[in-house]
């Protein structure tokens, strides 16, 4: 579908909206006068900006009729200044209108959670994972996104065999929706005695924060088992039954935590990742069945597709997706993701647009 042709559609389904907003049954009916006026409103600034710039192509066409008459010289001297002034307009006006038919993902200013674990690579893949979280954090700093540890399983040697963590903070989930996905790193490990390169792989998952109206779950949904903790804590949380498992049963999704002294807030942050972890199985479901050429597009949030390579000896970092390097990988590494997101977000709006006209 064209530019045009889906502004005119859009148009039309503006005027049918105004139409379904007068009518009584639809004004005695909360939900329906909820729902028909917020779509109005998400159409209106576009279809405000598309009757603009068909007065100004209208003009535009006028002006250059009159040039190619070419009958009164003072005239057409006046018209060629008028056109230069009403081309731009147009052009800010089509700009606008691109940008606005981006189609919104209503996830976008959603808190996140962040999983990182451990792959290919044993305890290297391990202590990547804990420098790639570090970087993660660094870059909430800089946003001012608060983060909250979840769950967390640390490795022998200091590393993250697996990491959860809630980020809280405007537009989170529309920044970092694009983590997700396999991180390769290539480099020598601390226990390379040859100064061999290894490469390790972890897994990535960038999952937004759903609430009760979301998802809701039934209690008799869920298997809850309780045991004690293993690793570090300290003794009240090694010595008692604080650890939660939770098992939902429709899914098979299991959710465990151990990081809090409390089985009951235990209990609380399992929920509320297993909460996101169905509402990212339901959209990927949904995805899939609207559209299987989406599951082959980048972004399609496959977990077993190999996004980015971080190489240390060449302090290099690529993003396969877009076919993005940069030698700036100690930078990324402290948290300046900026030069690697905004890239990434301008290709995948590019695309959405172009998705939304073969629609």
């Amino acid at each position: 579908m064209q530019v045009i042709e889906k502004l005119e559609e859009l148009s039309k389904r503006y005027e049918e909206l105004n139409s379904e907003l007068s009518r009584p049954e639809v004004v005695s009916d909360h939900n329906l006068l909820r729902k028909f006026s917020k779509e109005q409103a998400d159409l209106s600034d576009i279809i405000k900006a598309y009757r603009n710039l068909s007065d100004v192509v209208r003009e535009i066409n006028e002006l250059e009729g009159i040039i190619s008459e070419g009958e009164d010289p003072e005239l057409v001297g006046m018209a060629r200044e008028d056109l230069a002034a009403l081309i731009e307009r147009r052009s800010e006006f089509e700009r606008k209108i691109n940008f606005l038919l981006i189609p919104v993902d209503p996830y976008d200013e959603k808190n996140i959670f962040l999983e990182i674990r451990a792959g290919t690579g044993g305890e290297e893949a391990a202590l990547f994972a804990a420098d790639l979280f570090r970087a993660y954090c660094r870059y909430a700093e800089f946003r001012k996104w608060k983060v909250e540890m979840m769950s967390v399983s640390n490795s022998a040697t200091g590393g993250l065999k697996e990491v959860i963590a809630l980020i809280q903070g405007d537009g989170a989930f529309s920044r970092l929706k694009y983590e997700r996905g396999v991180h390769r790193v290539q480099r020598v490990p601390l226990t390379e005695s040859q100064g061999r390169i290894h490469t390790s792989a972890i897994t990535v998952a960038v999952l937004p924060e759903a609430d009760d109206l979301e998802i809701s779950i039934d209690p008799k949904d869920l298997k809850i088992d309780v045991y004690r903790s293993s690793g570090p804590g300290g003794q009240s949380v090694n010595t008692t039954d604080s650890a939660v498992r939770v098992t939902h049963l429709p899914s098979n999704i299991v959710v465990t935590c151990q990081d809090e002294k409390s089985q009951h807030k235990n209990k609380a942050k399992a929920i509320k990742i297993l909460q996101a972890r169905l509402l990212d199985k339901m959209e990927q479901e949904r995805d899939s069945e609207i559209s299987k050429e989406r599951k082959s597009q980048v972004g399609s949030g496959d977990r077993s597709e190999r996004i980015r390579t971080y190489n240390f000896p060449q302090n290099r970092v690529s993003d396969h997706r877009i076919g993005l390097t940069l030698y700036r990988l100690e930078d990324i590494m402290e948290g300046k993701l900026d030069d690697l997101i905004d890239p990434l977000i301008m290709h995948f709006q590019t695309e959405a647009v172009k998705d939304s006209f073969t629609n």
